[in-house]
């Protein structure tokens, strides 16, 4: 190690002749500048305009993006604002089809029961009647039935034909004796 500090190294001959950096050379110093100035000056005129123009047309674009952006959320938002009055509408417009086509069910159900029940009403009238009428047909071929047999039964029994008014007669008197009201009053009660 002491051969090492003996001999002079290169750093220390460089360091006793003076160095750049410590002794800074004016020649250098000023070609350094002048080239820095014409770069800076050709930047300025060709580089930087057109880094500024992009930038801007860039800024132009974000600014453009943003509020293409906003008008386009402020569309989503009428847009599902309108959607959502839209359903409600729709579904009261679906609640009232339900109530009205109930009311209608309940109305043609009460109709239909009453002019069931008119039908039925006007069918148990008919029948009334075609059965008073039968009755009364019955009640009519009963009493010529008696007639009848009344004459035919006195013609036997005294043995000679019988005038027209001893024939009526004769009737008349066998009907007031048989009552009918019974068999009427019976058949009005069915």
């Amino acid at each position: 190690m002491a051969a090492v500090l003996a001999q002079p190294s290169a750093l220390v001959l460089a360091a006793s002749k003076g160095s750049f950096l410590i002794k800074p050379g004016i020649g250098l110093m000023v070609w350094t500048l002048l080239v820095f100035g014409i770069t800076m000056v050709l930047l300025s005129k060709l580089a930087f305009p057109r880094i500024s123009e992009a930038l801007e047309r860039r800024k132009r674009s974000i600014e453009e993006s943003i509020d293409t952006a906003e008008r386009t959320r402020t569309e989503a938002d009428q847009l599902l604002a309108e959607y959502r009055e839209r359903l409600k509408e729709a579904r009261a417009q679906a609640e009232e089809i339900v109530q009205r086509a109930r009311q209608a069910a309940d109305t043609h159900e009460h109709e239909s029961k009453e002019r069931g029940a008119e039908i039925l009403a006007e069918a148990a009238r008919r029948a009334e009647r075609d059965i008073e009428a039968a009755t009364k047909r019955a009640l009519d071929d009963i009493r010529s039935e008696v007639a009848e047999l009344t004459i035919i039964a006195t013609e036997k029994v005294t043995r000679k034909t019988l005038t027209e008014a001893d024939q009526k007669r004769l009737v008349e008197e066998a009907l007031s004796e048989l009552d009918f009201s019974s068999i009427t009053s019976g058949s009005a009660n069915n």
